[in-house]
C-alpha cells in the first residue's frame, strides 16, 4: 500500500488541497480530478502508480481546496492558472498530468497552451473542454447571468444540513451513476460535519452554467497546439456529452494520440482500475 499524505500548496486564487503518494524520487505526475470530484477519485490508482510522485490536487471550490473569492466566478481560463500555481508551489518545471473529465479538460488544454510544463498527457473521459454553437450563445449568456444572480439572493440561507454519509452518498448517485463504493470515497472528502450531520464543502458556484463556450472549431484549433504524448481511456458506451464521433474528431487534432475503448461508467479509473493503473504506469514509463 503506498503511503499517502496530505499537503497545502499556495496559489494566487486561494489554498490548494491535494493528496500526495509514491516516490519523491519518481517522475512526476500531477493529476486533475472531474466537476464535483476531488483528490480521493485517484486513490485507487496510487498502488499502480507507486514508482511515481504523484499529486492529486482537490481543484478550487472542491474537497478541502479554498473557494474563490466571494463576487468571483469559475471561468475556464483560470483553472490553468490553478495548475501552473501548483506546478510552481512544487517546484516542477515539468511533469506528466493526469486528467479526468473536467479534470482531462483542463489538462489537454494546458498542455496546448503550456507544452514546455508537460512530459506526457493522460486523459480519462475527456479531451478539450466543452463546447458550445454560436446560435445558443445569447440564450446561454442570458441564462448563466439570470442563474448567478439568483444563486447570490440565496447565499446568505442556512446551508442545508445532511443527516449522514448514506444520505450523502445516495445524493451523488442520483447525479451521477457509478459504484456506491467509488460514491462514498468521494463524497467522504466533500462533506464537512455541521450540527446534526453534514455539509457540502465543495462551493454552490461549481454548478452555475457556464456563459461562454467555445465552437468546435476552435476547441480543435487548440488541441492541434499539443505537443505532449498523449493517452486517452474512453468509455463504453461513452457519455452523451463526450460521444465517439466528437471525441474521433477531436483526437484526429493531436499529433501524438492513443485512444484506449474500455467498457464501463464515466469513473473508468475507479471502477476499473486494476486496468487502468497498469496501463498508466507503462504509458508514463514511456
Amino acid at each position: 500500500m503506498s503511503t499517502v499524505t496530505e499537503i497545502r500548496l499556495p496559489a494566487g486564487r486561494g489554498e490548494l488541497a491535494a493528496l500526495r503518494s509514491g516516490n519523491p524520487q519518481g517522475a512526476k505526475i500531477l493529476a486533475l480530478h472531474g466537476w464535483l470530484d476531488n483528490a480521493a477519485s485517484f486513490e485507487p490508482l496510487f498502488d499502480a502508480l507507486a514508482d511515481f510522485d504523484v499529486v492529486a490536487l482537490d481543484l478550487p471550490g472542491h474537497g478541502a481546496s479554498s473557494h474563490r473569492l466571494a463576487g468571483y466566478d469559475y471561468v475556464y481560463v483560470d483553472w490553468l492558472h490553478d495548475v501552473l500555481d501548483a506546478l510552481d508551489a512544487l517546484g516542477w518545471q515539468r511533469a506528466h498530468l493526469l486528467g479526468h473529465s473536467m479534470g482531462a479538460t483542463i489538462a489537454s488544454t494546458l498542455a496546448a497552451a503550456c507544452p514546455q510544463r508537460v512530459e506526457r498527457l493522460a486523459l480519462i473521459e475527456g479531451l478539450g473542454p466543452l463546447g458550445g454553437s454560436a446560435d445558443g450563445a445569447g440564450t446561454r449568456l442570458r441564462e448563466a447571468i439570470e442563474a448567478r444572480r439568483a444563486l447570490e439572493a440565496r447565499s446568505k440561507e442556512t446551508p442545508r444540513v445532511i443527516a449522514s454519509l448514506s444520505t450523502a452518498v445516495s445524493a451523488r448517485l442520483m447525479a451521477t451513476p457509478m459504484r456506491s463504493d467509488d460514491a462514498e470515497r468521494i463524497v467522504k472528502r466533500n462533506l464537512r460535519e455541521v450540527p446534526g450531520g453534514f455539509a457540502w464543502r465543495s462551493d454552490p458556484r461549481l454548478r452555475l452554467p457556464s456563459s461562454t463556450r467555445l465552437p468546435e472549431a476552435a476547441i480543435q484549433s487548440i488541441l492541434k497546439a499539443i505537443e505532449a504524448p498523449t493517452l486517452l481511456l474512453a468509455a463504453s458506451p461513452a457519455p452523451p456529452y463526450f460521444t465517439p464521433a466528437q471525441r474521433d474528431a477531436r483526437a484526429a487534432c493531436v499529433r501524438d494520440l492513443r485512444i484506449e475503448v474500455l467498457e464501463g461508467g464515466h469513473h473508468l479509473h475507479m471502477e476499473r482500475a486494476n486496468e487502468v493503473g497498469p496501463m498508466l504506469r507503462d504509458f508514463f514509463a514511456g
